[in-house]
């Protein structure tokens, strides 16, 4: 069993201002495998007073030195990288093999970019007309993280807020803590000035609110559901703080008709059933020129079918459990629903998985005969659920997979470049993936619509924490 009772305010391990334990429960097993305090409104105050002593001095650090400190951050996760990668994979259920390389090895070279940035903010830029602009850091910021990507998330909001010279108040998922106790434990090793970064631990619905309207926080940002982040914005309204937020998603995939269909096909399955489907920019929209549907469905159904379901700890497994009992309960619901308003199911389905008789594990599902005013094409599922449906021409195909409240990420599969760039110029996302690209931790990430604003990773993730400032010289 694994304890913590302590939260990390102003460089030490302290005490919560109140009692209240978090049970961590593994969903392969169901059984609870940690315990993580929790923290109230008073311990945000006190992060808040500890970050903005700490702002000034923090901000004022010469850039080659915050990028040290962020460097030597990096060696020491990465000294640690099996025991974050375990972690994770007990936490929120994703297979060890799979925790290693986009959990905690990716976001630590995110992190390392971040330092490599830190040196533009001593940029000054002389303008013709006589006046000049500098880059500030815009203070201290508030993180709220979600569980699908812990370690991911962290590194996306703290290495910029850090890099910029900011100071870090960060509140991660009560369902996935773990990866942050390493990395304050890191920062405190690295020696990291008190007060930097903070870890709180907790509910949203107990220190959410203070995490987003405190007066001393100059900038709120948060992954998560829509619902939430509009609650979050509307807390900080009232002083008026920036308000970052990555949100929800149902992305959208076009095959194009001159597409390989086989191969199309094979890369989005397994792209989109990758972490049990729990990502927020998940292609589950799959659309298929009429003509090519039919086998594509065919392709679908054998790609999943080979999927191994099973256990995390497994090399051979492609698919663990969904991150909790109530997630699978959610994603089977709406499996069932859509069945019921009409949908093909092809393979998959709301039982368990042959063989297994307990935890949070959900079929990889492929469904056909979806129209996307179905609520299986509308909302997202976060599980392993994919829809496809089918389309005429390449303007309804473009049509349809805009035609949605959210524009986080898309994706397209073409043979012509010249089709690859036209359709990808249309799709109203923030991020296109044209004919199967790995993530980028450079390239800038975030949404349309309520998908949310902002952006994050690379040189763009690092302008969300900056302050631009004009300076008008007289004779």
């Amino acid at each position: 069993m694994i304890e913590y009772d302590k939260i990390y305010i102003n460089g030490e391990w302290v005490t919560p201002s109140g009692e209240g334990t978090s049970h961590l429960i593994n969903p392969a097993t169901e059984e609870v495998f940690a315990t993580v305090p929790m923290s109230f409104p008073e311990d945000v105050d006190k992060a808040a007073k500890a970050a903005r002593e700490a702002f000034i001095p923090w901000s004022q650090t010469p850039a080659v030195e915050r990028k040290a400190y962020i460097d030597a951050i990096c060696a020491k996760l990465k000294e640690r990288k099996d025991e974050m990668a375990s972690l994770i994979s007990q936490e929120m259920g994703i297979p060890v093999h799979f925790a290693l390389g986009i959990q905690v090895l990716g976001p630590i070279s995110g992190l390392k970019i971040f330092g490599n940035l830190a040196e533009t903010m001593d940029e000054v830029k002389e303008h013709e007309e006589g006046y000049i602009t500098v880059k500030e850091a815009i203070g201290v910021c508030s993180f709220i993280t979600p569980w699908n990507f812990p370690l991911f998330q962290v590194i996306a909001k703290v290495g910029p807020a850090l890099a910029a010279g900011c100071t870090c108040i960060l509140k991660p998922s009560e369902q996935t803590p773990l990866s942050t106790y390493i990395f304050a434990q890191v920062c405190d090793e690295v020696g990291l000035p008190p007060g930097v970064f903070n870890l709180l631990p907790g509910k949203g619905s107990m220190i959410g609110d203070e995490l987003s309207s405190h007066p001393e926080i100059d900038l709120v940002s948060f992954t998560g559901s829509t619902e939430v982040g509009v609650d979050v914005a509307k807390s900080a309204a009232n002083t008026v703080k920036r308000v970052c937020q990555e949100l929800g998603g149902k992305s959208a995939f076009i095959i194009a008709e001159d597409a390989p269909i086989e191969k199309a096909t094979k890369y989005v399955v397994k792209d989109s059933m990758f972490n049990s489907g729990q990502m927020c920019v998940q292609l589950s929209r799959i659309f298929v020129h009429e003509s090519q549907y039919e086998e594509a469905l065919a392709v679908a159904k054998k790609v999943s079918e080979r999927l191994v379901v099973g256990d995390p700890t497994s090399t051979d497994t492609f698919l663990g459990p969904l991150s909790s009992m109530k997630a699978r309960a959610s994603v089977t619901k709406m499996i069932d629903d859509a069945l019921a308003n009409g949908a093909r199911l092809v393979t998959g389905g709301s039982e368990l998985p042959e063989g297994i008789d307990k935890g949070a594990f959900v079929r990889p599902t492929i469904l056909g005969d979806v129209t996307n005013d179905m609520p299986i094409a509308r909302n997202e599922v976060f599980g392993p659920v994919l829809c496809f449906i089918p389309y005429k021409d390449e303007a309804e195909a473009i049509r349809l997979a805009n035609d949605s409240d959210f524009g986080l990420s898309s994706g397209v599969w073409a043979e012509s470049k010249e089709t690859q760039m036209r359709i990808a110029r249309q799709l109203r996302a923030g991020q296109v993936k044209v004919n199967g690209p790995a993530f980028s931790f450079a390239a800038p990430f975030g949404g349309y619509k309520m998908s949310g604003n902002g952006r994050e990773w690379g040189a763009s993730g690092l302008i969300e924490y900056t302050e631009e400032k004009a300076i008008l010289t007289g004779a």
